[in-house]
């Protein structure tokens, strides 16, 4: 039978109370196997509660709230102060290379062995812990509930406007165009007449988990039932109809629909089937038509992709979207370059890598003629600055570099 356990601060770093299992060792055994492989740490196995309170912790950081760290983990080294490979070997009274027996000597304790330099160099940094239990969360989360409606707890978007599916033929469709929905922020899907029936098995299929949006769907048996309680209505087309109506691009029609919602009115969408779109007399009783800008050699749309195009610029209106998915462990991304959390280089780390690079590239005879040398090194130094690099790349190249010299060196040394 299993049973809970506390986690609590013991040998300096986060512990499972009872039991002297980290939540590094259950972060790590449940990311590289599964949910029973970390269970079964300990005898008895760890329930699933404790194991969902393990990584909810090691996932939200809550080690910042209680001052103490994962052995091995980033977020242990940034607490220390130990954000360069000095501050690292700093740690270490002697650090012994053992491909070529070289020492390094440190101001610390103990004796660190490493591979190799390159090795050191590529490997120091401690693992993202955080990020690991972050992904175990998500699969946790898919096996407790596979199709969740909602990551994050929150209010729904504003009411927008209804989509309307005029005739559609295949349910498949009606399930994509239900997912095309959810991912822009609609969730109001009238049908009017569907040839497979309503509801049907294979729309929900389709729908790739926007379930909520299948089940709240209505059918209607003609258009007018479909539309009746609506004050305005846009006819998407692509073919060009002699009706003497308003023509909106969908960045336009969603402009206009905001602003009548926005003073109460209650508007809709005209999607005609898949195989013609809409007919006229569906046209005649819309008060606009929408057409997408396109290439003209090929202007069909498939339905769901009709749908997508007017729900995207519906969410980019309302200014509400992000992204990608935000769960409970994860933030909306930004536009521009993505770091990960990593920090640019200091000019202090890059000048050192330039002065390292620059030492061996005179030793291998490249920088030459002496004359050409400080432009050469200019013309380098813009080259790597401009790649705008973090420490770990920065750390990454000095390992490449040393990794390459010691390659050159060990040649030289064979007979």
């Amino acid at each position: 039978m299993t049973q809970p356990f506390e986690i609590i601060a013991a040998a300096g770093e986060p512990t499972l109370s009872g039991t002297g299992l980290t939540l590094r060792a259950v972060i790590k055994a449940a990311c590289d196997g599964d949910a029973a492989t970390a269970a079964a740490l300990t005898d008895p196995p760890l329930s699933r509660e404790t194991l969902d309170a393990a990584v909810n912790f090691c996932a939200g950081r809550a080690c910042d709230d209680m001052g103490v760290y994962c052995k091995g983990c980033r977020l242990r080294q940034s607490h220390e102060g130990v954000l360069t490979l000095d501050d690292y070997c700093k740690q270490y009274e002697r650090i012994v290379l053992d491909d070529t027996g070289v020492t390094l000597t440190g101001g610390g304790t103990g004796t660190l062995h490493a591979p190799s330099l390159a090795a050191l160099t590529s490997t120091w940094v401690g693992e993202e812990t955080w990020f690991l239990a972050r992904r175990v969360h998500r699969r946790l989360l898919k096996q407790s509930d596979p199709r969740p409606k909602r990551m994050i707890p929150g209010p729904a978007m504003d009411d927008g406007p209804a989509v309307i599916l005029v005739t559609p033929q295949m349910a498949d469709n009606i399930g994509m165009v239900a997912r095309a929905m959810a991912n822009f922020g609609l969730d109001e899907l009238r049908l009017v007449a569907p040839r497979d029936g309503w509801p049907n098995e294979k729309a929900r299929a389709a729908a790739s988990g926007a379930n909520h949006i299948i089940d709240q769907a209505r059918s209607w048996d003609d258009i007018k039932g479909a539309v009746g309680d609506l004050t305005w209505i846009c006819a998407t087309t692509a073919r060009q109809r002699q009706l003497r109506k308003p023509i909106f691009t969908p960045e336009q029609a969603v402009v206009e629909m905001a602003r009548r919602i926005a003073i109460g009115e209650r508007v809709g969408v005209l999607f005609g089937a898949e195989r013609q779109g809409l007919e006229n007399d569906d046209i005649a009783i819309a008060d606009a038509m929408v057409m997408v800008p396109v290439d003209p050699r090929f202007a069909s749309l498939n339905l769901a992709q009709a749908v997508l195009l007017m729900s995207y610029e519906w969410l980019k209106l309302s200014d509400k979207g992000t992204l990608g998915r935000v769960t409970t462990y994860e933030t909306a991304m930004k536009t521009g370059l993505n770091l990960r959390g990593d920090l640019p280089a200091s000019k202090f780390e890059l000048i050192g890598m330039f002065e390292h690079l620059e030492t061996e590239l005179d030793l291998a005879g490249f920088l030459k003629p002496s004359a050409k040398r400080p432009m050469m090194i200019r013309n380098i130094r813009t080259m790597l600055e401009r790649m705008q690099a973090t420490e770990q790349e920065v750390r990454t190249l000095r390992g490449i570099i040393a990794s390459l010299t010691g390659s050159r060196l060990r040649g030289r040394q064979q007979p």
